[in-house]
């Protein structure tokens, strides 16, 4: 059931950059992004209400939060250089190469949480690595 979400996840982000592409043409990156943060906020707590994700709010601890925190400084930074990037690259080009992050999660997953890296995570990983060296040469 995983990989039907993973699919999802992946169709959406296609999406977000043919939508941003759109969206951001005159308009600074940065403000895009923030209009962006605002809509998934409310999107995201409407999602959490309604499914009752808040209901365990008191259980999260200090790790939890850090964490949490943490992944939400990554994910905007991403998105301001994402945004970016779209601003003044092609998406046929941009979105392949934020796709690198697929890559440095496996590296990053295998080094920092002991996951085991198998030799089709490995070549997969190169594979897109090397794309994505092929896109900016």
């Amino acid at each position: 059931m995983w990989w039907i979400y993973a699919l999802l996840a992946a169709l959406f982000a296609a999406l977000t950059a043919i939508f941003a592409k759109v969206g951001i043409k005159g308009v600074d990156s940065d403000l895009a992004t923030a209009i962006r943060t605002v809509v998934i906020l409310i999107i995201a707590w409407g999602i959490a209400f309604l499914r009752g994700g808040t209901a365990t709010i008191a259980t999260l601890t200090k790790q939890n939060i850090l964490f949490l925190c943490l992944s939400g400084i990554a994910t905007g930074l991403s998105w301001i250089f994402y945004f970016k990037a779209l601003q003044l690259g092609e998406v046929s080009q941009v979105a392949p190469i934020d796709k690198l992050s697929v890559a440095l999660a496996i590296i990053f997953a295998v080094i920092f949480l002991g996951e085991t890296l198998t030799l089709k995570m490995a070549i997969g990983a190169m594979l897109i690595i090397a794309g994505a060296i092929v896109l900016i040469l």
